[in-house]
């Protein structure tokens, strides 16, 4: 087998497997905020208890993204050594910052706010949580930092002996795709702890235990859904759509299977791309929609893959073009489903309403699904590119290590992961199944304790 190729599906699986943890934690880390911003404001126990449900869940789902996440700094080393040659003296900084700065930020205050209840008043346990907030936000957006200069490089200076030297440092952290992609991430790891939150939620309520746990998950998790969900969609995701067609012209086109430069460029909603032909085969397509998307019109241009180099298109086009789809797809039914959830919610009928409950239930895997293949079709499109327009992928990997020792590390990974993910399941599914905390209906703001 090509040896780029195993080095890419190498990383492209821990880079993957990863990602399932720290989008839950950060999202659940700002949930839990807001459960015990609820609970002191209130003087609601009901909430405390509620936080301390979900900060157990929390801390190992921490501790499997400390473990996974390890590993893949060493691949810049092993698998990638010219690109991290190269390029070490832009992401290394960013990358040091997030271990140095966050990570320690965020283990030191869950520490504090996993042991630290009986010890400190409210307030500062309340501030535990809090920082434990601050700090796994911080970590994403150092690590987001990180790639958008992959996407996008800015304050860079060439060197003679082929490497990049960083300019400017506050120029890599103002990078404008930065903050658009960061601000669509989190809203995805928000998405992510919604759904969860909701189907723990509704998975107590139908099965008749923990009924007051389960209407509170439920509440507070279709909120949440619904507000991250639709800015997930608008602005965010919006704005970095558009970011994207400006600057990875390629990459639109590719998402959209667009072969051919239009005006008045219509969207795609189903169908399969055919590379021979370079069509799409059984379009159902909206017209004049991928031009105002992109361009704010619907008379705008929208440039095809025929006016690029073939060797400058994404790599594996059809991958490309399906997780977009898939991506797309799921965030317009998260929107639908919270908002008939957070209607009924309103109305006073969520929480007997099985016909609704069985699919909030149902659908919490959908979330890491759509921001797997987010960050795929993110990933895919910059393709051929490491570091847009600058290095391509061919020229970052580690010649001087075999396939075979690629293919035998990746078959480790995948083996050790699989064991850490019966290992997450179990110590998840216990938590689960014992309980929150006996959360009653009316609860005695006196029971409250500092």
């Amino acid at each position: 087998m090509d040896v780029l190729l195993l080095h890419r599906i190498h990383f492209a699986f821990t880079v993957t497997f990863h990602y399932l943890f720290p989008q839950l934690t950060m999202g659940l880390a700002l949930l839990i905020v807001v459960l015990k911003t609820v609970g002191l404001i209130r003087g609601d126990e009901r909430y405390s208890q509620a936080s301390r449900f979900w900060a157990r869940i929390l801390a190992i789902n921490f501790v499997l993204g400390v473990v996974t996440g390890i590993p893949m700094e060493f691949q810049f080393g092993t698998n990638w050594s010219e690109f991290a040659r190269r390029t070490g003296g832009v992401i290394g900084q960013p990358l040091a910052m997030e271990g140095i700065f966050s990570f320690f930020l965020e283990s030191t205050f869950l520490g504090l706010f996993l042991f630290g209840e009986k010890r400190l008043s409210r307030w500062q346990h309340w501030g535990a949580a809090f920082m434990v907030f601050v700090g796994s936000w911080i970590s994403g957006f150092f690590i987001v930092v990180t790639d958008a200069w992959m996407q996008h490089p800015v304050a860079y200076r060439l060197m003679p002996n082929g490497t990049f030297e960083l300019t400017s440092f506050w120029g890599l952290l103002l990078n404008p795709w930065a903050w658009l992609q960061y601000a669509h991430t989190m809203c995805g790891s928000v998405v992510t702890a919604a759904f969860v939150m909701s189907a723990v939620g509704a998975f107590y309520v139908i099965d008749k235990r923990s009924v007051e746990a389960g209407k509170l998950f439920l509440r507070v998790g279709v909120i949440a859904g619904l507000l991250s969900c639709i800015a997930q969609i608008f602005p965010t995701g919006d704005l970095h759509g558009r970011y994207v067609a400006r600057y990875q012209p390629a990459a639109i086109a590719g998402m959209e299977g667009l072969f051919r430069t239009q005006t008045g460029a219509p969207i795609v909603l189903l169908g399969q791309p055919d590379m021979e032909q370079q069509r799409i085969d059984n379009p159902l397509a909206v017209n004049d929609v991928l031009s105002f998307l992109a361009y704010g019109t619907t008379a705008a241009q929208v440039k095809g893959l025929d006016q690029f180099p073939r060797d400058q298109w994404p790599t594996t086009l059809p991958l490309l073009y399906y997780s977009y789809h898939i991506m797309a797809g799921l965030g317009t039914y998260f929107v639908l489903l919270m908002a008939i959830a957070a209607v009924l919610l309103w109305r006073g009928k969520l929480y007997s309403s099985g016909w609704i409950l069985w699919p909030i239930l149902l659908s919490f895997p959908l979330p890491y699904i759509a921001n797997t293949a987010g960050w795929m079709t993110a990933e895919i499109g910059r393709q051929p590119w490491v570091v847009y327009g600058l290095m391509r992928t061919a020229d970052g990997y580690s010649k001087y290590v075999s396939a075979g020792n690629s293919l035998f590390t990746l078959l480790g990974f995948m083996g050790m992961y699989s064991l850490l993910s019966v290992l997450w399941i179990v110590l998840v599914y216990r938590i689960i199944e014992s309980g929150p905390t006996a959360i009653e209906p009316h609860s005695d703001p006196k029971a409250i304790t500092a």
